[in-house]
């Protein structure tokens, strides 16, 4: 994950004690002449700094054409400066602020009740241009209804980024595995979790320990995730029946204690800026990230970045799972303006506002809208030329985006998440050398916890 987003989640009671806080925000405002009407939006401040300028003029132009006076606030959601989630909880509290708020991965599904339903909005969009990615549509619907609106801003796959030299050391050649140009992949057959493992002590005698956090923020939290759904494993299954004692968890698990041993010193503290460090700083052979990492690279180090080449997650027994951090924008109720807002939303989905959004965020940003995975700026982005060309899910991969800690109820895998259980088991059981049993009876009684909350 991009170094400036965060180290730590708030969960929502602590943001919801901290809401007031809230009230000091400063405000970026955008405004037109002869408004005939007002919207108040708080979308995410952008780590890429040439996004923002672009997101402004966007609802500059938009505000102008319909003679609407637009107050645009740009909040940080980092672990330093988390003036999202502040603003959220206290908007949420006090039903007043701001006509449509963002929200990312988890925050829909805490705040639904606060919010407007926008069936018309997303079924519209999926009507024009087609599917909307899975693992966004799990974490925007409650009760099969669509809360928010999936946005491309600040939505994140975080599939392999390797360093092209290392992985031609052990005789593979990952430009040819997955090519930046359209078609069947040649190597796709070979990137399994088992050759993972099988480079894994190559890299560690090289002192490139692969950049795998088993930590409890978003980035250890995702990867693990990606492991466990392409072995068809999960804590909880989607009617909410614990399944902790399942063969394919216990499967995941001895992977992991095969895995760890060739993981950095400090894999169980890994924080969301620990494997960008890593790659950037040339010592690591391998991280799962979306191209934050390798963009900074380009700028600090472009040596490394020149040596980096971004491909999909390896294929497991049951699938070949790409870990997905999704944004939202939802609109509350308490708005005045829903209609104004959600024709904004609307337009601001279109493919050639996505487009220019991505472009300016140098292909950062990955829409939900599935056939908009095909932008120019994937093929031209460089060094070298079409390294992220196989950043976005192309048809081609045979991938499927995750959302980790799904298929359980998101009541529940929300819970799965924030408290990192299943890397818990594996600090437990690799880094604690506590017994398998003594494991599984520890996530069984957590988890039942979660379950009668």
């Amino acid at each position: 994950m991009k170094a400036t987003k965060t180290a730590g989640r708030l969960t929502r009671r602590d943001a919801l004690k901290a809401g007031v806080a809230a009230a000091a925000l400063p405000l970026v405002h955008v405004r037109t002449a002869h408004a005939a009407g007002s919207l108040k939006l708080a979308f995410w401040d952008h780590w890429v700094p040439a996004a923002n300028p672009v997101m402004k003029q966007l609802v500059a132009e938009w505000g102008k054409k319909n003679k609407v006076d637009v107050t645009l606030d740009l909040l940080s959601a980092g672990s330093a400066n988390s003036k999202l989630p502040l603003t959220q909880a206290a908007e949420a509290l006090s039903g007043t602020g701001h006509d449509v708020m963002a929200f990312s991965v988890w925050d829909v599904q805490h705040y639904h009740e606060h919010l407007i339903v926008m069936d018309d909005v997303v079924d519209g969009l999926i009507k024009q241009y087609g599917a909307m990615d899975p693992a966004a549509q799990y974490m925007a619907q409650v009760k099969g209804h669509w809360m928010a609106l999936p946005t491309s801003v600040g939505s994140q796959y975080k599939p392999a980024c390797g360093r092209i030299s290392f992985f031609k050391s052990q005789g593979i050649d990952v430009e040819s595995w997955y090519p930046a140009k359209p078609g069947a992949t040649a190597g796709a057959k070979d990137w399994t979790y088992a050759e993972l493992l099988k480079l894994a002590p190559a890299a560690a005698k090289a002192g490139l320990h692969y950049g795998i956090g088993i930590g409890q923020t978003s980035d250890s939290v995702d990867f693990s995730g990606g492991v466990m759904r392409a072995y068809g494993a999960a804590l909880v299954d989607a009617k909410g029946n614990i399944t902790v004692r399942s063969e394919p968890v216990m499967q995941v698990l001895e992977y992991m204690q095969k895995l760890v041993p060739y993981l950095p010193a400090d894999t169980g503290s890994y924080n969301d800026a620990s494997n960008n460090r890593a790659l950037i700083s040339g010592k690591s052979a391998l991280i799962f990230n979306p191209p934050s990492a390798w963009f900074v690279a380009r700028r600090d180090a472009p040596k490394v970045a020149a040596d980096c080449w971004t491909f999909p997650s390896p294929v497991g027994p049951k699938a070949r799972a790409i870990p997905y951090d999704p944004f939202f924008w939802g609109v509350w109720k308490f708005s005045k303006h829903q209609a104004a807002a959600k024709e904004l939303l609307t337009w601001l989905q279109q493919r050639p506002q996505v487009e220019k959004l991505c472009d300016a965020s140098a292909g950062y940003d990955i829409p939900p809208l599935m056939s908009m995975h095909n932008f120019n700026i994937w093929s031209t982005e460089g060094p070298p030329v079409g390294t992220v060309y196989n950043y976005p899910i192309r048809p081609w991969h045979d991938s499927i985006s995750n959302a980790s800690c799904s298929p359980a109820p998101p009541r529940i895998a929300s819970q799965l998440f924030s408290n990192a259980t299943f890397n818990v088991m594996v600090t437990k059981l690799t880094k604690q050398n506590q017994k398998m049993k003594d494991v599984l009876d520890w996530a069984e009684h957590e988890i039942n916890g979660y379950i009668n909350m």
